[in-house]
């Protein structure tokens, strides 16, 4: 953590905050002697009350580095929190949503996978995004269209480029008939009720959203087939089986996941992570922050 950390300090591209640890070349917070940890014990137990939680044990939680870095974050003081070197996902996500949680009117939290493809005729010059590759197991319409939403706006910070929005099936544009497909095409209507400016279609197999013949002959008259460039699947195991079907057997360069859809950036590392991979998410949250700001 802190050789990446002074790395990106060093290069003035964020101001990196590590929360715990002995003190360095780089900012360094230590919960148990800082004078922010009763008032983040107080703002924990004001979100976490509900469940039961007592003044006493919200001030012990705000004194983790792993909550105190979350309720940074949630109290306005750090723009994101990167986690997980030491901590598992569940746990990395857990401090997330109990933390920081969503935006109003937003439930779903997901993740957002980048793949760089050797063939550049595919999505952006060969960038693609997908979604939701770690997070939600059979998302309902309503979490499909709001996974579809939050990897547009991920797309934007991420690649800076606009988003054309594919809603993946078995099923292109009515060449199927199943309840599964009825849930896709109920979450394209959720999509453009919800943002009708976004360049979004469906639903379509993936060699429609993606080659251009096949988009034209299998949905012709749409926009996105044959020029998607964020790619939707209708749930865990296929994304998460794509993805890695397409790194290992496409030569593909995957980047990710990252968190979406929480109210302010956070995103996990893995355990045993890299001062290389540490400095590449804090740049990938550091750019969620300026497209949420």
């Amino acid at each position: 953590m802190r050789e990446a950390a002074e790395r990106l300090g060093g290069e003035g591209l964020v101001h990196p905050i590590l929360v715990g640890g002995p003190p360095g070349g780089v900012e360094v917070i230590d919960p148990a002697k800082c004078s922010k940890t009763d008032s983040y014990g107080a703002l924990y137990f004001e979100r976490r009350r509900a469940k039961g939680v007592t003044q006493t044990e919200a001030r012990q939680v705000a004194a983790r580095p792993l909550y105190y870095a979350a309720l940074m974050v949630a109290a306005g003081d750090a723009d994101g929190f990167v986690g997980g070197a030491s901590n598992s996902t569940a746990e990395t996500v857990r401090a997330a949503l109990h933390c920081i949680g969503t935006p109003a009117k937003v439930r779903t939290v997901s993740t957002i996978m980048i793949l760089c493809s050797r063939e550049r005729s595919y999505g952006h010059h060969g960038q693609l995004a997908l979604a939701d590759t770690a997070m939600v197991v059979e998302p309902t319409s309503v979490e499909l269209a709001e996974i579809a939403l939050a990897t547009a706006g991920s797309v934007r910070a991420l690649l800076g480029i606009e988003p054309v929005v594919a809603m993946l099936s078995f099923s292109t544009k009515g060449s199927a008939r199943h309840k599964e497909v009825d849930r896709i095409v109920e979450a394209l209507r959720i999509v453009r009720a919800r943002q009708p400016g976004l360049h979004v279609d469906g639903e379509l197999q993936a060699d429609a959203a993606l080659v251009a013949s096949v988009g034209q002959s299998k949905a012709p008259g749409s926009t996105v087939a044959g020029r998607a460039n964020t790619l939707i699947f209708p749930d865990l195991n296929a994304a998460n089986i794509g993805y890695k079907l397409v790194e290992r057997l496409g030569g593909a360069a995957a980047f990710g996941p990252f968190l979406q859809g929480l109210a302010k950036p956070a995103n996990d590392l893995s355990r045993g992570c890299s001062a290389s991979d540490i400095y590449g998410v804090a740049l990938v949250t550091a750019l969620q922050s300026v497209e949420g700001s």
